[in-house]
């Protein structure tokens, strides 16, 4: 993460005199594409084992640690055999690591994160995923140190679609919901994003793409749909109608 030492333009930010001054990103399938991989990996698993993994499914766990649904005693079930946890998580990582050799970041993520810098603004991680999960991710693509706080699910009670993480993020930030963007993927995190008052860019993956986004005040295809000098021009004229 970044030192704290003050920048000049750390706080008030320069995109002409607006009030943005903090950027939270939610992480799984907003930075780097976790999430598709991830579900390869545990369909790969079910057919192993004769089932099939519905996608309606999978989608009501992505964004959170509490979803309902949970592959491992879901398996189990499905298949009536005592499956050994541990074997079905190698499995995972193992299939995961296969699936993601090549990856990348997001398009238009690096873009965003010099950008931010650029214009003083503070950045956050807000994940409903483990910290270990998010550094080792963060540190193999080189980003670490362009964030100001990351908070995972450790740092928090309740993960996304309860606001608790993104309240962090503002705490640790030392900035107002108002003076934030959020950008996440997925209903869970625009719910969360939203709850704690923050304007909200969706940019859907293709797994979330479906889902009900409805409540995010933004919805771009891509990060480098829309620079960030235009994002914020948009959450500027937002807050002042909500203000009026």
């Amino acid at each position: 993460m970044r030192g704290n030492s003050p920048s000049p333009a750390r706080g008030g930010g320069q995109g002409g005199g607006s009030p943005i001054k903090a950027l939270v990103f939610d992480f799984d399938g907003l930075l780097v594409d976790t999430e598709v991989p991830i579900f390869r990996a545990w369909q790969r698993i079910y057919r192993e084992h004769g089932q099939e993994l519905p996608l309606e499914r999978w989608l009501t766990i992505i964004g959170t640690a509490a979803g309902p649904f949970d592959p491992v005693i879901d398996l189990a079930e499905k298949t009536g055999a005592k499956l050994v946890e541990a074997e079905l998580k190698a499995l995972e990582v193992l299939y995961y690591q296969e699936a993601t050799a090549l990856q990348q970041l997001l398009p238009g993520v690096l873009d965003y994160l010099v950008a931010a810098r650029q214009l003083g603004l503070k950045t956050a991680v807000a994940s409903s995923s483990t910290r270990k999960w998010v550094m080792d991710h963060l540190n193999r693509f080189g980003i670490g140190g362009h964030f100001d706080a990351i908070v995972c699910r450790e740092d928090v009670k309740r993960t996304k679609p309860d606001p608790d993480l993104y309240l962090t993020a503002l705490h640790r930030l030392e900035v107002s919901p108002k003076e934030a963007i959020a950008f996440e993927d997925s209903s869970n995190g625009v719910e969360a994003a939203k709850a704690a008052g923050l304007f909200c860019v969706a940019v859907p993956n293709p797994l979330t793409a479906d889902l009900d986004l409805s409540q995010a005040d933004l919805r771009l295809l891509s990060l480098d749909a829309m620079p960030l000098r235009d994002v914020i021009k948009e959450a500027s004229p937002a807050r002042k109608r909500r203000a009026r």
